[in-house]
């Protein structure tokens, strides 16, 4: 197999690099780096058939992906989640097209696993040894399972209120794990400013060029899953937002590949009312978001009251008539037992907001019962237990002997 990688070219400006070179964001605007590949190439070496046939993870996209060397991939089998139908939840709209795409089965319970893996594997081709990053909680984990599995020194910062998991994972995988006083934005700051002198790699959201490369996978997958179409609407729960960086380019590409056509899903962005800067700016028309202040949502991955990359994802929103829209944190609490109980999903807080967003948006029209959406669960409520409501005692029937002496 063969990358067709050919370098990186600045999203905001256009400026190009190399892609031999370790790189962070542009040198001469300080903007998002995108990889770059040789399409023309790739789709005479790769079709269809060829995809289908190999193993089910994300690395069967090898030839654009930036990993050239196979012997550097980094993997824990992640990518291929399943995509399920959610007739129940759909119901009370007469909805039949309705998905979730289960992010929550990638090895450690999210997609975090797809760009860390991603990011993980190319610093590995490059030589990189040890790696800094800020974290919300899932990508910490990631990048401590991925730095592990690759021999390298992880050293990941996290707001101090993180959900216990999270932290936890970080420390059974060898990490070295701080607790930060402020957010996620805080703790990138820190990153920032120990990377150089401590030689750490800065792998933060969107401020290298590859951990978008991982997401964009599940805009791949998806075109694959639904047929070689795309389906009518995609509601992503956004925090930094690299997946809809990652998954808007992966649709160019296949199209640019003949692979798909010019049709592009609606883009919808959710946030938590808690911590909702693209949200506001969409609001707004800008085409960048201020710093949200006083950042606060149960929901710790959408607490990230500033990202790098928020001018890509409102272009591709407005770009693909989707819209931003904001939760409330307690309707993300019904959301979890929501998906939970009519479809078997146990969705992360962020995960179910995406469903809160839904009902909204089937009520007002914006969607139609006969559109195709889905829903991106990003990851397992396993990983945030502290909101796990108590359901009670279980039910035992004395009227039953045989069922009461096994409970016995």
């Amino acid at each position: 197999m063969k990358s067709y990688l050919v370098n990186l070219k600045c999203s905001y400006c256009g400026a190009e690099y190399s892609a031999e070179e370790l790189q962070t964001t542009c040198k001469a605007c300080g903007k998002v780096l995108l990889a770059q590949y040789d399409l023309e190439s790739a789709k005479k070496d790769i079709n269809k058939d060829v995809i289908l046939r190999r193993p089910q993870n994300m690395w069967k996209w090898f030839e654009i992906m930036p990993v050239r060397n196979p012997e550097n991939v980094v993997t824990l089998g992640e990518g291929c989640t399943p995509l399920l139908p959610a007739l129940r939840l759909g119901k009370p709209w007469g909805a039949q097209k309705l998905f979730i795409k289960e992010e929550g089965l990638n090895p450690t319970g999210s997609f975090k696993a797809r760009g860390m893996g991603a990011a993980v594997s190319k610093a590995k081709e490059l030589g990189v040894k040890a790696i800094g990053a800020p974290s919300a909680g899932n990508a910490a984990s990631a990048l401590s399972a991925y730095g592990a599995r690759a021999g390298m020194d992880i050293y990941v910062f996290m707001p101090q209120d993180v959900p216990d998991m999270m932290r936890k994972e970080g420390m059974m995988y060898g990490a070295n794990v701080y607790l930060v006083k402020g957010l996620i934005n805080d703790c990138g700051k820190i990153v920032r400013t120990l990377s150089p002198e401590r030689g750490w790699f800065d792998v933060s959201t969107l401020k290298e060029p590859y951990r978008q490369e991982g997401k964009k996978t599940m805009g791949l997958e998806l075109a694959e899953q639904f047929n070689w179409e795309l389906p009518d609407a995609i509601i992503y729960p956004t925090g930094g937002g690299t997946g809809i960086v990652g998954m808007w380019k992966a649709f160019d590409e296949l199209e640019k590949m003949g692979w798909i056509g010019s049709k592009r899903p609606k883009m919808i962005s959710v946030q938590s009312e808690g911590c909702a800067p693209i949200v506001k700016a969409y609001n707004e028309g800008k085409r960048h978001a201020d710093l949200f202040a006083n950042a606060d949502t149960i929901a710790a991955g959408l607490r990230v009251p500033i990202a790098i990359g928020d001018y890509i994802m409102l272009d591709a929103i407005r770009a693909s008539g989707g819209k931003a829209i904001s939760v409330t944190d307690d309707e993300i609490r019904v959301a979890m037992r929501e998906v939970s109980k009519a479809e078997g999903v146990f969705a992360s807080p962020e995960g179910a907001a995406t469903y809160a967003a839904y009902k909204h948006m089937m009520d007002d029209g914006f969607l139609k019962p006969e559109e195709s959406v889905v829903l991106f669960s990003c990851g397992s409520l396993f990983k945030n237990a502290e909101l796990i409501p108590l359901g009670g005692e279980p039910i035992v029937d004395p009227n039953d002997p045989d069922l009461a002496s096994r409970v016995k």
